[in-house]
């Protein structure tokens, strides 16, 4: 079985090469932080919506620290419903993913995770959908910042990641996902949708290698 599954891993592998997919991002000099929904109730197991987040939770820090001495901006996202939104039943996500109704305003479940190093100064960006740019003033801050390229961290890999993965590409960014820094409910989802993004929206990185480039504009 381990060698069938590697087998069709190669051919997966092979037909999206032969397709032209995988190439490399260009990297820019202007980077932005977008942290997407490290709120509790995604990153602790106790919420109907949320796992076991603490590694995703530390190396999103470290990379956070990483990037504060050259200056680059750190943009948060939290998902939150008003009791009118979930009362008048407006939000056709909720349909699919009811266990998301408990991220209410104001409670401790759409709270960014306190293991995060926050500055007063890092924007905040409440949203109602998976994409951290729908709905949102994302495009226009990364714009009026003057960015270029975008790292993103968060919860779920196979939702709200990759959502906004795609629309940061189809804003003008280059995209690039730190492995270490993003998570999921599940293996299987977090593996597949990683390998989406590599194949066909951003670069999937390690995390030293997202450190060093954020190091290194400090330097520059």
């Amino acid at each position: 079985m381990a060698e069938e599954t590697s087998t069709h891993g190669h051919h997966t592998d092979a037909t999206y090469a032969h397709a032209g997919f995988g190439g490399d991002v260009r990297r820019g000099s202007r980077p932005a932080i977008v942290v997407v929904d490290l709120a509790r109730g995604f990153t602790e197991d106790s919420y109907p919506s949320g796992a076991d987040l603490t590694d995703v939770v530390a190396a999103t820090a470290r990379l956070i620290t990483a990037a504060r001495p050259a200056g680059i901006p750190v943009l948060y996202t939290t998902i939150a419903y008003t009791p009118a939104e979930l009362a008048g039943d407006t939000v056709r996500w909720l349909d699919k993913a009811r266990g998301m109704r408990a991220l209410t305003e104001n409670s401790d479940a759409v709270a960014l995770d306190p293991r995060l190093p926050i500055h007063d100064t890092d924007p905040l960006l409440v949203k109602k959908g998976p994409s951290a740019f729908f709905g949102t003033a994302l495009a226009a801050m990364l714009t009026g910042l003057n960015r270029d390229t975008v790292l993103i961290c968060g919860a779920t890999t196979s939702g709200c990641v990759r959502a906004t993965a795609v629309d940061a590409v189809q804003s003008g960014f280059s995209v690039l996902v730190p492995r270490a820094c993003v998570g999921d409910r599940a293996q299987g989802p977090h593996e597949a949708n990683l390998f989406d993004i590599q194949a066909k929206y951003g670069d999937v990185i390690d995390l030293d290698d997202a450190c060093s480039y954020l190091t290194a504009l400090t330097t520059a």
